[in-house]
């Protein structure tokens, strides 16, 4: 296994925006190469950090540089968070972290088949489990493969994109990265090409979230994590495209709503209370510093609410 390095996006603003208290339950969701999930449990004494990962690397490594810590690493997807935790005895918590971003250990390690600039079998799971995005190129009909790529990965193309996966296939199997990106690249027109940065990222991201139900898995999280809360307890969501941006951006405002009438009704009858208070109206971005140092940070968002007694 290559390194598993782990540059942690805004540690000290999800730090800060945590507002651990020494003796609290906290889960990293996401917690990778524990680097994020390290420097909270450095401030924990009498509490204790649960680290969540699907991708059984992940786990080792984490386990690994978590010890002597008060924390322990699950080997689970964080949308099954609420079971993982209750078999430790854990109901409520005061603060969850998920950092939505690949990882750069799943990124730059050619063999897991994340990236498009390197060539290797098409697979894009994180557990290592279940369907590949080869299985799903090779198999889903062409209706099914537009849409996955113009709703996951927002890209215009993706009829004709489909079209060249489906007439490829009939010839020959679709098994590795550079092929699938190869035929993306026939797919777009001769301008675009040269306009886009690579052809290839939307397409990619598209069967990465399809593969690992991505936007499924975040829903449920989001859900049974606030749920668990403790009054005050504090969400940070790191997200890293606009598609699982709107929805977090849609559930914190959700919770922050006090009123649920009907907007014709003059006044309020429902008596309803805002589950949470939004702590970043606007969403908190690396700074520059940041940015030029680590590239991936660059399209990173922090969004944090803090739970209400309601």
């Amino acid at each position: 296994m290559s390194e598993f390095s782990h540059k942690p996006i805004m540690l000290m603003q999800c730090i800060e925006g945590l507002d651990i208290k020494p003796n609290g339950i906290y889960v990293d969701g996401t917690c990778g190469g524990a680097g994020h999930s390290k420097e909270i449990a450095k401030r924990i004494q009498d509490g204790m950090l649960y680290g969540l990962d699907q991708d059984p690397d992940a786990v080792a490594v984490a386990t690994e540089r978590l010890a002597g810590l008060p924390a322990k690493v699950l080997h689970t997807n964080f949308r099954n968070a609420k079971y993982a935790l209750a078999k430790e005895g854990v109901e409520k918590i005061d603060g969850v972290l998920l950092d939505l971003g690949v990882s750069s250990y799943q990124l730059d390690n050619a063999e897991r088949g994340f990236s498009y600039n390197a060539d290797a079998y098409l697979d894009m799971r994180m557990s290592k489990e279940g369907p590949s995005a080869a299985d799903l190129v090779n198999t889903l009909p062409l209706q099914e493969l537009t849409d996955i790529l113009r709703n996951y990965g927002e890209e215009k193309f993706a009829y004709q994109i489909a079209k060249k996966i489906v007439a490829y296939r009939e010839n020959e199997e679709i098994t590795t990265t550079k092929q699938l990106s190869e035929i993306v690249n026939s797919a777009y027109p001769s301008a675009e090409r040269r306009k886009s940065k690579n052809p290839s990222r939307k397409t990619f991201q598209a069967l990465r979230i399809a593969v690992n139900d991505e936007l499924g898995a975040l829903q449920d999280a989001l859900e049974d994590l606030f749920e668990m809360l403790n009054v005050g307890g504090r969400m940070c969501i790191i997200t890293f495209h606009s598609l699982e941006d709107r929805m977090v951006k849609q559930y914190f405002k959700n919770l922050a709503v006090k009123c649920t009438c009907p907007k014709e009704l003059p006044v309020c009858i429902c008596g309803g209370k805002a589950k949470a208070k939004i702590i970043t109206n606007k969403p908190l971005v690396a700074d520059e510093a940041e940015q030029e140092e680590n590239r991936r940070s660059r399209s990173a968002k922090l969004r944090i609410i803090e739970k209400l007694e309601y």
